[in-house]
């Protein structure tokens, strides 16, 4: 984050299909192909899977700023598994880096997108495990479990560069396609899903959070300020995804926090924290955009090493592959939402 097992038995009745319209392996991470994608289970919350899921995650760790050889490793490993998986793959290069993004024609819509995406940079001399292997791996996921079927809208899997550096590869891709007047219907972020804590006071809050949003802090207090939710963060546009989201959620029993940003708050000086990830090149062209963390330094000490390695060690699989769920439950939703 910028600084300033298959889990079938956790869906029950709740498919993508009823979310779309409203209603209540191998472990080896570059073996996904486009056959194995096509015989995968038609419900995507149920088909997500931990092996795969921990399999990238292991592999995109380590440390990856542009130039470096395992920064090219990890760029190659989006490339070839979006190719694999049946998207038709850019590597959109900018002046500084290279995003890697992959697309998946809709049926019905084919004009209109659904963007899932991560970070693949990490800081300098830092592992990255939480910040951003998670996302990497969440997304290379979702990518497979939704390209199982087809969907009316455009599915976009993106692998973004230089996040670390503000936001850079996101901002690049964004501003671009604001140009060319692509329409993005839904926009969700997979940012550091991995760090969970059951201890009492292990979650922090940002200096004034309680002041914007009074009712969320009250919920994080009344549970003891422990570290084991999911934070949603989303704009008044993706109010539909994150009703979603927080469904599938629900099902699969994982705890969340829901920011809701107005349009004014996130335009305002008040909303600097709030803007630390992806989405916000999306807010900034009125693109929706939503995000899910574990919210970063205020509960992982470990956040770009100052604490101590950011390592796999440290992280809960259960509650990450609970976020990925989440996520792809939103998409799926958004896919095909008339």
């Amino acid at each position: 984050m910028f600084t300033s097992t298959c889990r079938a038995g956790l869906l029950g009745a709740v498919t993508a299909a009823s979310l779309a319209t409203g209603c209540g392996g191998s472990s080896t991470p570059a073996s996904v192909d486009a056959a194995s994608a096509d015989a995968a289970p038609q419900d995507p919350v149920a088909a997500v899977d931990e092996a795969r899921f921990a399999a990238d995650l292991t592999a995109v760790t380590g440390p990856r700023t542009v130039g470096m050889p395992h920064w090219q490793a990890v760029q190659d490993l989006c490339a070839d598994r979006l190719e694999a998986l049946g998207f038709v793959v850019e590597r959109h290069r900018y002046a500084t880096g290279v995003n890697v993004v992959g697309v998946r024609a809709g049926t019905t819509a084919p004009d209109q997108h659904v963007v899932v995406s991560a970070h693949y940079d990490s800081v300098p001399s830092c592992d990255g495990a939480d910040d951003n292997a998670t996302g990497v791996a969440a997304a290379l996921e979702a990518a497979r479990v939704l390209s199982a079927g087809q969907h009316a809208r455009s599915l976009v899997v993106a692998c973004w560069d230089e996040e670390e550096r503000g936001l850079i590869g996101s901002r690049a891709w964004v501003a671009r396609a604001a140009n060319a007047g692509q329409v993005i219907t839904s926009s969700l972020v997979f940012e550091m899903i991995g760090y969970r804590s059951d201890t009492p006071g292990s979650q922090q809050t940002e200096p004034g959070l309680d002041l914007l949003f009074p009712a969320q802090t009250a919920q994080i207090e009344a549970n003891g300020a422990r570290g084991d939710f999911l934070l949603v963060l989303h704009d008044d546009a993706a109010a539909t995804d994150a009703a979603a989201l927080d469904q599938v959620a629900r099902t699969v029993g994982l705890p969340t926090v829901v920011l809701p940003v107005s349009d004014m708050l996130k335009r305002s000086a008040q909303a600097g924290g709030l803007r630390r990830s992806d989405h916000a090149p999306f807010w900034d062209v009125d693109y929706p955009g939503l995000m899910v963390t574990d919210t970063a330094n205020y509960r992982n000490p470990n956040y770009h090493c100052a604490g101590g390695p950011d390592a796999v060690a440290d992280l809960d699989l259960d509650f990450a592959v609970r976020g990925v769920q989440v996520v792809v439950g939103a998409a799926a939703a958004a896919l095909d939402r008339p």
